[in-house]
């Protein structure tokens, strides 16, 4: 008995997307709206000015919400009021997973990642601050 339900669990835990499991990722920051919580990490880990780099995310929504229909990941620098020269390009990856590409901070200093998560004709917008020396 002990080993059926063992396996049922095992089976359970393997076959379930990434909604059911905590939401993260292993060296990731964690930000959160109302209805979601995101999970990224860079690639590179250290980021470099004026260097491309990727971004990889989880997003999970939150007690009973639709997944997202599509998620956006873009960065700003508050102190001089302008974004990146680049547009990162966003792909699903499955189970709740997204990859963004071509991604560069131009210039040292402050910058804010905003990430926007859309579904159910809402849209979803949290930040997380880097700063590049």
């Amino acid at each position: 008995m002990l080993r059926s339900a063992l396996a049922v669990a095992v089976t359970i835990f393997w076959w379930c997307p990434v909604y059911a499991q905590p939401c993260g990722l292993p060296g990731g920051t964690k930000v959160e709206s109302e209805r979601y919580v995101l999970s990224y990490r860079t690639k590179p880990e250290k980021l470099a000015v004026s260097q491309h780099f990727a971004v990889e995310m989880v997003v999970c929504p939150k007690d009973g919400l639709p997944a997202p229909e599509s998620v956006r990941v873009d960065g700003f620098m508050p102190e001089h009021n302008h974004g990146m020269n680049y547009k990162a390009v966003v792909k699903p990856a499955g189970g709740g997973r997204y990859d963004a590409a071509g991604l560069m901070f131009h210039m040292p200093g402050r910058w804010d990642f905003i990430f926007e998560i859309r579904a159910a004709g809402k849209t979803d917008r949290v930040t997380s601050t880097v700063v590049l020396q």
